[in-house]
């Protein structure tokens, strides 16, 4: 199985020779912690557990090792294995954001020891873990093993870069919890865009999007007088919307949109919300609901009113948050 192991700091990588050539072995640092990094390859997932990855570099010396989730781990904990960690250095924290890596994370901890971090609420009793980190909106019953959050967490930082005048769309999809309305979502679009004194508009879909939709979008707004850039989700890096939040005086984003919303907020600018009909009162709707009643974003209808775009009075720095709590509990072994 493929490991990958990054160092997260500007020490070169060096290989080493072992059983399997694909596992990356780096020099050894003094006192850095191992963290074991499951992953199930949802790039929504990916972006929760990178996120507190990133901010625990910011705090202590780690040693990253990711590893892909695979079938079988329910076998592994049970008779107490971990054969895809075999090669690797004991850990002293593990983390997994879905469901699928629930398991490993267990069976990993049983064999070699640590502690496992599950971001979400998982399917398995909470009590298995050593720490749930779960976003408020679902509720959880208080215990000492769970750290409720504003939402998931993520790459972003907040912004200390100039402002330009550009405006950024950020476009979903139809998803589990909202439906997905073509016309009314363009017109938005189209409104925000004329009557906005943003000039220079940089939309960026998503895997949800409709194919087709962006064209549209250029279609319904041409107008000598602005500037619509256009990227596919397809066509951009792992930096990209982090560069692209750093410069944006606004964002409107698609209300199904959840860990869009979530990032825009922790790089602290105002955000506005382009509805879409919910197919229930969820907890995901709720929680959307709570960020428009607490002010952290504005509604279509509320900008149409009168009520301009306005910086988030709360502070969304969740990931750099838990991260604090987990070295200040655990950072030293």
């Amino acid at each position: 199985m493929p490991l990958l192991r990054r160092r997260l700091s500007s020490e070169r990588l060096t290989q080493r020779h072992h059983r399997d050539p694909q596992v990356r072995v780096l020099p050894h640092r003094k006192q850095a912690q191992v963290v074991w990094r499951f992953s199930d390859g949802k790039p929504g997932h990916d972006n929760q557990s990178l996120g507190l990855v990133d901010a625990l570099q910011r705090r202590i010396p780690i040693d990253i090792y990711d590893i892909p989730v695979r079938p079988g781990a329910g076998l592994d904990w049970m008779i107490g294995r971990f054969p895809a960690g075999s090669l690797l250095p004991d850990p002293w924290l593990m983390l997994g954001a879905g469901h699928s890596t629930h398991l490993p994370l267990l069976a990993a901890r049983r064999a070699r020891g640590g502690r496992a971090a599950v971001l979400m609420t998982p399917d398995l009793p909470k009590s298995m873990f050593d720490l749930c980190v779960i976003p408020e909106h679902d509720r959880p019953k208080p215990a000492s093993n769970i750290l409720v959050t504003r939402g998931s967490l993520n790459r972003m930082q907040a912004t200390t870069g100039e402002k330009s005048d550009q405006g950024l769309l950020m476009i979903g999809g139809p998803s589990r919890h909202y439906h997905w309305n073509y016309r009314v979502v363009l017109e938005q679009i189209s409104r925000v865009i004329r009557f906005s004194p943003v000039k220079h508009w940089v939309l960026t879909t998503s895997r949800r999007t409709p194919a087709g939709f962006a064209e549209r979008v250029r279609q319904k707004i041409f107008n000598r007088n602005l500037k619509l850039s256009i990227f596919s989700w397809r066509d951009t890096t792992d930096q990209w919307l982090s560069e692209q939040l750093d410069r944006a005086c606004c964002a409107w984003i698609t209300e199904d949109s959840v860990s869009m919303i979530y990032e825009a907020l922790t790089a602290r600018i105002p955000v506005g919300l382009l509805t879409v009909p919910p197919r229930r009162n969820d907890r995901v709707v709720r929680g959307v609901r709570n960020l428009v009643s607490t002010s952290s974003i504005r509604t279509f209808s509320d900008w149409c009113a009168g009520h301009p775009l306005s910086h988030p009075e709360q502070v969304y720095d969740e990931a750099n948050r838990v991260a604090e709590q987990i070295c200040n509990q655990w950072g030293s072994r």
